[in-house]
């Protein structure tokens, strides 16, 4: 484990810290009336989390439950982006607190990966109206002890791990919050800073499976090419048979 010492709590940023909750990102929209900036929500215990397209998010104690609530500035489009951000996060903490770079990748659009094997999620849900955004929550799972048996994933999908199970690391939910809270600041400062292209860039960086081919699906239609890169809005971009397609959204197999 990386001796280095956790890092500092980010300045003007909430912590509520809960035993059980439904989910944390449903509280986490519970305290947008009295939100004077961000706040992070995290549960020993969900009892009704979930994960993309509203499926059921495993959820036994030890793991991590949590969300991030913010009131983000500018148009949709750039909230969205910010689940580039908390991948980024997402590996910092990981690495930070493993001392394995090398172990983790980020699979687009909203999963990290460890060892090949998916051990966090992202959901982004926000509101508002007339074009602007009045709060973004930024919920994430992270298997940190234990993974859903792979029979209850799709067919096809990344096999989930642990990262008791791959490293032989025990992380508490409260310090690997610590190590996230910290590096999501330090990216999103750096967003506000600079834009999306550093964001861009270091995800990249850090994509698996960039340069071969991949399947991604939308709906029914399934489309199959080469993963080029993502775009400046954050799609993902095919090579197919020479001809290249920007794909907003959709789900990504191996």
């Amino acid at each position: 484990m990386s001796g280095n010492a956790d890092p500092v709590w980010p300045e003007g940023v909430a912590r509520h810290a809960l035993d059980t909750v439904d989910s944390t990102n449903a509280y986490a929209l519970s305290l947008m009336p009295g939100l004077t900036g961000p706040a992070w929500v995290i549960a020993g215990e969900q009892t009704a989390g979930r994960g993309r397209r509203g499926r059921p998010w495993s959820s036994p104690r030890g793991n991590f439950y949590g969300s991030l609530v913010m009131r983000p500035e500018g148009p949709p489009e750039m909230a969205a982006l910010r689940s580039f951000i908390a991948a980024l996060a997402l590996y910092d903490a990981c690495v930070g607190l493993t001392d394995l770079p090398g172990a983790f990748a980020l699979k687009w659009p909203n999963d990290v990966l460890l060892n090949g094997g998916k051990l966090a999620g992202i959901l982004l849900e926000s509101g508002g109206a007339g074009g602007r955004v009045s709060h973004l929550i930024i919920g994430i799972g992270v298997n940190l002890i234990g993974a859903p048996p792979v029979e209850a994933v799709e067919p096809g999908a990344v096999t989930p791990v642990s990262l008791l199970a791959e490293t032989g690391l025990r992380i508490t939910p409260e310090r690997f919050l610590t190590h996230l809270a910290a590096a999501f600041a330090v990216w999103e400062a750096r967003f506000q800073a600079e834009g999306f292209a550093p964001i861009r860039a270091a995800w990249l960086d850090r994509a698996a499976r960039r340069g071969e081919r991949i399947r991604a699906r939308t709906g029914t239609a399934e489309r199959h090419g080469i993963f080029e890169t993502i775009d400046d809005s954050g799609a993902l971009v095919l090579n197919i048979d020479g001809r290249r397609e920007a794909i907003p959204a959709a789900e990504v197999f191996f």
